[in-house]
């Protein structure tokens, strides 16, 4: 893949093992993110990501379970078409511990997938199913815990 490093102290995308889905993307500053506070942080690097495929920016799990790290808009889209600098909007979702990110450290991971562009065809109504209309919790599991504690 063709990347430009847009600042001097940018690292390449890299995988941890060899077959890693995901790329480590690294930052190029220091940051320190209270509690609750959300970042853009810069990578400084670019990509020519090629036709048909999508870069998909998400969390790095261990960050996320250790030190309550995510990113607010998981997973960032990158288009084909963009060529600008790959920022991760970073969030401390700790409530009390603020989290300190050095310059070089693995901020977040890069996943570059092919995709289809769907045709959309407005209809008077869709086809029926068994699931049918039934959304967030509508197949059961935790929820239905919930709604019997309630009772």
């Amino acid at each position: 893949m063709i990347i430009d490093t847009l600042a001097a102290d940018a690292h390449l995308p890299g995988y941890a093992q060899p077959g890693d889905a995901g790329a480590d993307l690294r930052s190029t500053e220091d940051v320190v993110l209270e509690p609750g506070q959300r970042r853009l942080v810069g990578t400084g690097v670019a990509l020519a990501i090629p036709a048909g495929h999508v870069g998909l920016v998400t969390p790095r799990s261990g960050l996320a379970a250790k030190a309550g790290l995510s990113i607010v808009n998981s997973p960032g889209v990158i288009d084909s078409g963009y060529r600008g600098e790959i920022k991760v909007c970073l969030i401390n979702l700790d409530p009390h511990t603020p989290i300190t990110l050095a310059a070089g450290d693995r901020i977040a991971q890069l996943l570059i997938v092919p995709f289809v562009t769907a045709t959309f065809t407005p209809v008077a109504s869709l086809d029926a199913t068994v699931r049918g209309a039934g959304g967030y919790g509508s197949t059961g599991g935790f929820t239905r815990h919930i709604v019997e504690e309630a009772q």
